[in-house]
């Protein structure tokens, strides 16, 4: 019989690329990771990986394994979620709409198809909102933007976030009233860029107001005026400003994974995967 845990720090540092990664995502240590995958080679009678120096990938029978692992822990896990909730239940989860528009919505398609007897329910709104709702109990699970440094969440990651403009149609950044494109009141963006704005002595104006992501970026591309936007938002036909175009770095935001205190056990399933997924996110963007 092969051991569920073992091939879930097998899956682990495969996916992670190293064992440092690999030990955070099954909150194990690094020595303790490293014996696991030691006792799985020993027992299939195989060497799994390849170690160069912190470059770790599959062999030949790792590969062949891998595969056979994935799905045998997400049968485990359907079988688990369906003898403590036969009914199913569900997962409600608020996402901000960048993430929405960016892969998170493969992700959550996959974890649907996984668990066919959980009916996931998926809210994209302003992180104001999303954190709000949490915490009066209408949503179980919430991934949302807020200032950097705050607590009580499973995860966090520091976000990326620039001024941008239109690269065809851009700005006069030396106009006397700068246009401001943004979400509407309560936007953290938007309360960051105007606080920037005006702690520069730079006047400003809002030219285009929108709940909508593409609406947003649609503005920008089109030189309506400047928004602040996240990484993953930024697309070819704008343009970043920085403190050379006159536009210093505004405050650091993070984006958190927070949980209701009586998160079902599917609810936390989900919160592994989405802590995954934004840790690779992270990665790549490093």
């Amino acid at each position: 019989m092969l051991d569920l845990e073992l091939l879930r720090s097998f899956v682990s540092v495969v996916e992670a690329g190293g064992f440092t990664r690999a030990s955070e995502r099954v909150h194990r240590t690094q020595s303790t990771v490293s014996q696991q995958i030691k006792r799985l080679e020993e027992d299939v009678g195989q060497v799994l990986l390849h170690r160069d120096g912190k470059d770790v990938r599959p062999t030949e029978a790792g590969e062949r394994l891998l595969s056979y692992a994935r799905r045998l822990l997400t049968l485990a896990e359907e079988a688990r979620d369906v003898l403590r909730e036969p009914d199913g239940g569900a997962v409600r989860l608020g996402i901000p709409e960048d993430f929405a528009a960016y892969r998170l919505a493969k992700l959550l398609g996959a974890f649907s198809r996984s668990h066919p007897n959980l009916r996931l329910d998926v809210r994209a709104d302003q992180s104001k909102n999303l954190a709000r709702d949490l915490e009066r109990g209408e949503l179980d699970l919430a991934l949302y933007k807020r200032e950097a440094g705050g607590k009580d969440a499973i995860a966090v990651w520091p976000e990326e976030v620039h001024w941008v403009t239109s690269k065809s149609h851009p700005i006069d950044v030396n106009a006397s009233s700068l246009p401001l494109i943004g979400f509407p009141l309560g936007c953290l963006y938007r309360a960051g860029a105007i606080h920037a704005l005006e702690s520069a002595g730079r006047a400003w104006h809002m030219s285009y107001s929108s709940s909508s992501l593409a609406g947003i970026q649609a503005a920008v591309a089109a030189g309506m005026g400047l928004s602040i936007l996240s990484e993953m938002s930024i697309q070819s036909d704008h343009r970043v400003l920085t403190a050379k175009d006159g536009f210093a770095p505004i405050n650091r935001t993070e984006v958190a994974l927070m949980a209701a205190p009586n998160a079902s056990s599917a609810t936390l399933r989900l919160a592994d995967r989405l802590a995954e997924f934004c840790e690779d996110v992270q990665a790549k963007a490093a």
